[in-house]
């Protein structure tokens, strides 16, 4: 199962919708697709409309209490596309697991047991604790939702730092597989500047593919369903669409194959 943690410490960048869409499209391209809601809020599981009433086990057993990730993993209405859920359960697993033994690789060891799935998704929590820590440890690549402002530009930085420290002391083999311009507004001179900055910076890094402010892709969530679904012609989820498309073609081969 190829692990990809779709993380930025700054919160409204777009990071749970873009996880949401990446991974229906994943699932509607063949892949066998995991979507783990890794965040204590679970927007992730609203959106692809799983209700908290319907959320029995989630991350929190699988972090916390070592329940194996497939007895927590509910299919969801899209085809191909399973969830691991949150709970509110999981704002206290920070605390509770500060005592525990490896407690930065209890979502690696889990997935290490873990089969019948190509490919996996983790939404990560706006900030760089140990719920973030798990799943950049857990993760064989990264990608990275930016918002075409320049205050994202600050928190890439200190992400980017923090994946080096990651990289040093915990997974050696973290990667980024790229980095995904999101809330892209053409009528906006400064979104134009951001881009331009984060390409001269980070080059081929960078998606081709730019994720549009969009009404359709805020609406979506409100209906428990992902934009691809909700309305499959509209700007967001083609640039989704095209984002996959992408990212499909920067894995590995032999992942791929596999």
């Amino acid at each position: 199962m190829i692990v990809i943690a779709i993380a930025n410490q700054k919160g409204g960048v777009g990071k749970t919708t873009s996880a949401i869409n990446v991974a229906t499209a994943m699932a509607a391209s063949g892949w066998r697709t995991l979507l783990v809601d890794l965040d204590p809020q679970g927007n992730a599981s609203t959106g692809v409309g799983l209700g908290a009433a319907e959320r029995d086990m989630s991350s929190y057993d699988v972090l916390v209490d070592d329940v194996p990730v497939s007895d927590c993993v509910v299919a969801s209405s899209i085809p191909g596309l399973d969830l691991l859920p949150a709970t509110v359960d999981l704002s206290g697993a920070e605390i509770e697991l500060v005592g525990v033994e490896e407690r930065t690789h209890r979502l690696r060891r889990a997935f290490a047991n873990h089969q019948g799935h190509d490919i996996c998704f983790i939404d990560c929590p706006p900030s760089l604790g140990l719920l973030t820590l798990n799943a950049l440890c857990a993760a064989d690549t990264l990608l990275v939702p930016l918002q075409c402002e320049f205050f994202a530009l600050e928190g890439l930085s200190q992400l980017l730092q923090t994946v080096e420290q990651v990289q040093q002391r915990f997974n050696p083999d973290l990667g980024i597989i790229g980095i995904a311009l999101t809330m892209f507004d053409r009528r906006n001179r400064l979104t134009d500047q951001v881009s331009d900055d984060v390409r001269e910076c980070l080059g081929d890094l960078v998606f081709d593919s730019v994720i549009p402010r969009n009404v359709r892709l805020s609406e979506a969530p409100s209906h428990g369903l992902p934009a691809l679904i909700y309305d499959h012609s509209c700007p967001g989820s083609r640039a989704y669409m095209a984002l996959a498309r992408e990212l499909i073609g920067r894995l590995p081969e032999e992942r791929k194959a596999a």
